[in-house]
């Protein structure tokens, strides 16, 4: 039996020239900016063209052009060799805001006609500015095209047994290098606008579960460690705390920093010029006795064979929601506050919402 399995990430720009046209569709994703399109793409346009002159700036670090893609095939190509030691799997990579686009790879997808089709967010914590945006694309492009084949989502991941494993063995391997004891582990992920949050997107929950899960397997190690959120854009209130205001709080007590890119699977702006480049200058202005950065999961063995696992798998029981199969969903994870013998509790409740008949046949696995 034929399998394609889609892989997805928010892609780069391959080249200068390209960053504006890239920085537009970012903008123009309803997910990212939800207003109607007739005011969306013209504010997409104006956002892009003011941030392109500092984005080219950023990427002129990294060899004026963003590694995500070749990063992005290289997982590709791991994941389909894990594969096919367990059926005819073939893996094909989708990129959210740049080539290779989901029209494009469609096409791809049609000329190989599989009988089932597996679609793979890298983002191990859904949202849905980033995972929900990127299988919406591709259900409305099959649908619009009429193609339709029995399909699989694997909407997050955010405590898969080897995702954690992977991430913990590349903190233990940065740890083992340190000479210094007194430092701060800080866990960074990319943020998001409050008000997403706190209208049900389940994104910071499963960074916190990941986290969690995480420091789990090192209790041995007593380590101090703290969760943040970078990459904040445009006048909104972001979700904190901000990682470049963490650094600033340890480095002035003379910490060394360790940060841990917990919601990032491949190197790119966000980990090898922000993280890397821009936080670290921050660290060793503000006093930090030491600034050291664990490696994205990248091509890590145990983060391939969990991906390998998911796919797999007809079901998926995993701690962050117990077995989860029903017809392609949009879910969403919302904070409910109790308050119980003076103490207050944070529940997550699991809303399920089905879409159209269109779509039945498809099932949605999370873990």
């Amino acid at each position: 039996m034929k399998k394609a399995v889609i892989l997805f990430n928010l892609g780069g720009p391959d080249k200068l020239e390209n960053v504006e046209p890239f920085l537009f569709n970012l903008f123009n994703d309803p997910a990212i900016i939800s207003i109607p399109s007739i005011l969306r793409y013209p504010l997409a346009k104006l956002i892009s063209k003011r941030r392109a002159p500092i984005a080219k700036n950023i990427y002129k670090e990294i060899g004026n052009k963003s590694p995500i893609l070749e990063l992005t095939r290289n997982q590709a190509k791991n994941l389909e060799n894990n594969l096919l030691k367990k059926g005819d799997y073939k893996c094909f990579v989708v990129m959210r805001c740049w080539n290779p686009r989901a029209s494009d790879v469609i096409k791809k997808v049609r000329e190989y006609n599989p009988e089932e089709i597996i679609l793979l967010p890298l983002y191990p914590q859904y949202s849905a500015s980033t995972s929900g945006s990127s299988i919406n694309e591709w259900n409305e492009l099959c649908k619009k095209e009429n193609y339709i084949v029995k399909t699989k989502t694997i909407c997050c991941y955010p405590t898969e047994n080897n995702f954690i494993e992977s991430h913990v063995n590349l903190i233990k391997k940065t740890l083992k290098t340190l000479k210094n004891n007194n430092f701060k582990l800080l866990f960074s992920a990319h943020g998001l606008p409050e008000i997403k949050i706190k209208k049900g997107d389940p994104y910071q929950w499963q960074v916190e579960e990941s986290v969690k899960a995480i420091m789990s397997k090192l209790k041995d190690e007593d380590l101090d460690y703290v969760i943040s959120y970078q990459s904040r854009v445009g006048p909104l209130k972001w979700i904190g705390p901000a990682t470049d205001a963490e650094i600033i709080k340890y480095s002035k007590e003379k910490k060394g920093i360790v940060i841990v890119p917990v919601a990032f699977v491949s190197e790119h702006s966000e980990t090898l010029v922000e993280l890397d480049i821009e936080y670290k200058k921050l660290a060793e202005e503000n006093g930090c006795s030491f600034y050291k950065r664990v490696p994205a999961l990248g091509t890590e063995e145990s983060f391939i064979k969990g991906l390998s696992e998911l796919v797999v798998q007809k079901e998926t029981k995993g701690s962050f929601v117990s077995s989860i199969i029903c017809p392609i969903i949009f879910w969403s994870l919302r904070y409910v506050t109790k308050i119980s013998s003076g103490r207050t509790r944070v529940s997550a409740i699991l809303v399920i919402k089905l879409v159209s008949p269109d779509h039945l046949g498809n099932t949605c696995i999370c873990t």
